[in-house]
């Protein structure tokens, strides 16, 4: 026996190929499907599978309305896009700046547009990185990849929320908390610590997202930064041992924890709400709150300029727009509620702050400095999951 593989590059003389009984398998040109699917011999063979595909468009800068340098700007979102897009349109609508963004997918969360922007660096093409967590910013004020931009905004912003030298700002927080289905776990049994993850009693019923992207990855590196290198190897060891379920996503642990698939998990705050408010029987704990414990760890959104960004002051227009005290309350009473963090807005948020609960204190850049021995060990840990 044997396979025989013509190369046809012409769609519809391989289907004319095939239809004379010279192929045994043919794709089915565009604009045929319906005159295929009628046919009452062809319409019995057709075979339909799924197929990952990647689709781009190129804007031609020479030719209006592309031409005009201030009707465009390159923008990498992590946030969720559902958060983020709308405040971007009213940007456009406000200013006249268009902004073109690239979003990323949710197990990759931050990562994938990290090293796009580290892949582009010899000849950026992105102005803005809008980052949903802070490790992977740092990753890239490492690199020297970020220019420095003082917004006469970031004054109303905490120090540990922002660059010294103005190479990135953070806004817009949220808390990393436990979610914990009422209806699988007991009143007198409901988690307060990130160590219960690893109660024998939930062996195999816990989850978290992967611990290589997005906020988990960042929750990761900040624990090796707080806790030491081998306390924090054997917090992950621990929960490697009660088989807690590795999601995909921190919303997809927060939807697990809300069908009742897991008892309790790890996840952000907005991810949280979500399932709180479309009313699943869960409740929000924020772990370790008390001050003789560990803290709830906070995570800032993150705004930085590229070096070499071919927009920059339209990139200084839109990191001053997204610092402003509006579009923190917009952010707090979206879906998403994420916390504001400027000191301009005294909007009371649907959820825990900083000022209410007892936050982890940690050191964003000596976490960043611990990551890649971190991600190595987490890798090997969890290689499987």
């Amino acid at each position: 026996d044997e396979i025989q593989l013509k190369m046809i590059s012409d769609i519809n003389a391989q289907f004319a190929a095939y239809q004379n009984n010279e192929l045994d398998i043919s794709g089915v040109p565009a604009g045929t499907e319906k005159s295929t699917m009628a046919d009452p011999v062809l319409s019995k063979e057709i075979l339909r599978y799924a197929e990952l595909v990647t689709f781009g468009f190129q804007f031609n800068v020479s030719k209006p309305p592309f031409d005009n340098k201030k009707l465009r700007q390159a923008l990498n979102a992590a946030l969720d896009r559902e958060f983020s897009e709308p405040i971007l349109n009213d940007f456009t609508k406000e200013t006249g700046i268009a902004v073109v963004a690239k979003y990323d997918v949710e197990s990759t969360k931050t990562v994938g547009l990290t090293q796009a922007i580290i892949a582009e660096s010899n000849r950026p093409r992105c102005d803005v990185f809008w980052n949903n967590e802070v490790l992977n910013t740092l990753r890239l004020e490492e690199k020297g990849l970020l220019a420095a931009y003082r917004s006469p905004l970031a004054e109303s912003y905490p120090e540990q929320f922002r660059s010294q030298d103005g190479t990135w700002h953070g806004f817009a927080g949220r808390a990393r908390v436990l979610l914990v289905n009422t209806k699988v776990v007991p009143k007198d049994e409901m988690p307060k610590s990130i160590y219960d993850l690893a109660d024998k009693k939930w062996n195999g019923k816990v989850g978290i997202a992967k611990p290589l992207f997005g906020t988990s990855a960042t929750h990761a590196a900040c624990l090796f930064a707080a806790l030491g290198d081998e306390k924090a190897k054997d917090f992950f060891r621990s929960l490697k041992a009660n088989k807690i379920k590795i999601q995909g996503g921190n919303k997809q642990v927060a939807v697990a924890v809300g069908s009742g698939q897991l008892a309790f998990g790890l996840t952000d705050t907005d991810d949280a709400i979500i399932e709180l408010e479309r009313g699943a029987p869960v409740v929000i704990v924020y772990p370790d709150r008390e001050k003789s414990e560990l803290g709830t760890l906070f995570i800032p959104n993150t705004l930085c300029i590229l070096k070499g960004a071919p927009h920059e002051q339209a990139a200084r227009k839109l990191v001053d727009y997204l610092l402003s005290p509006a579009i923190e309350v917009k952010l707090a009473l979206g879906e998403s509620a994420q916390i504001p963090l400027s000191t301009e807005v005294k909007l009371k948020p649907r959820v825990e702050t900083p000022q209410t609960v007892h936050a982890m204190p940690v050191d964003f850049a000596a976490a960043a400095k611990k990551w890649d021995a971190a991600a190595k060990f987490i890798h090997e840990e969890f290689a499987a999951e």
